[in-house]
């Protein structure tokens, strides 16, 4: 997708291990992102405190404030996320519960993004339906196709070289980039 000016899509990561097969998939977005837009990570979900209204009262912490701004300033956002306890990881629903309660909430009107990846079959399906109503309340504009579901992730993801294996798999990445592009550029 050629554009006058290039989209800017920040990318929110779920898991904490860095060797995860959703931190690779976080890691190659920039790379299968089509012609014209941008992927940069946000800062990691690891160093956001519990959420606690005691310490909102206290004022916003500073990486809360920073992923906020960052997520205000894209056009988009990725969500990368693995599906833990048929839900998504509590790390994730920790950020995503802090940015809920910023001023001006960032992700409000925002076209989003959802990947999941996971050893079992269904590719963590239930995370992105949990995920979905979450996001219903931050009022983001979530994609709704192409859904990627990474399943067997094993036989298509590599964390030990960081790479995608299967073809097909980065396809559909690039081809849900493209869509989540389109709804940027119709709504900008």
């Amino acid at each position: 997708m050629s554009q006058a000016k290039p989209l800017k899509f920040v990318s929110l990561l779920g898991s904490l291990r860095t060797g995860s097969f959703n931190a690779v998939v976080a890691r190659n977005l920039d790379l299968l992102a089509p012609e014209g837009v941008d992927v940069s990570a946000l800062s990691s979900v690891r160093d956001i405190p519990h959420y606690d209204a005691d310490l909102q009262a206290q004022g916003f912490p500073e990486t809360v404030v920073e992923m906020g701004k960052a997520i205000a300033a894209a056009d988009g956002l990725v969500i990368v996320t693995p599906e833990y306890n048929y839900s998504v990881p509590g790390a994730m629903k920790n950020a995503l519960d802090w940015l809920s309660r910023l001023p001006d909430t960032p992700v409000a009107g925002k076209p989003v993004a959802i990947l999941t990846a996971s050893p079992g079959a269904i590719g963590g399906a239930r995370a992105q339906y949990h995920l979905r109503q979450i996001l219903v309340f931050l009022d983001g504009r979530v994609l709704n196709k192409p859904e990627v579901m990474i399943g067997q992730a094993p036989s298509r993801l590599d964390p030990e070289t960081g790479s995608i294996t299967d073809a097909d798999t980065r396809s559909l990445i690039t081809a849900q980039l493209s869509a989540l592009a389109e709804m940027a550029g119709r709504q900008g």
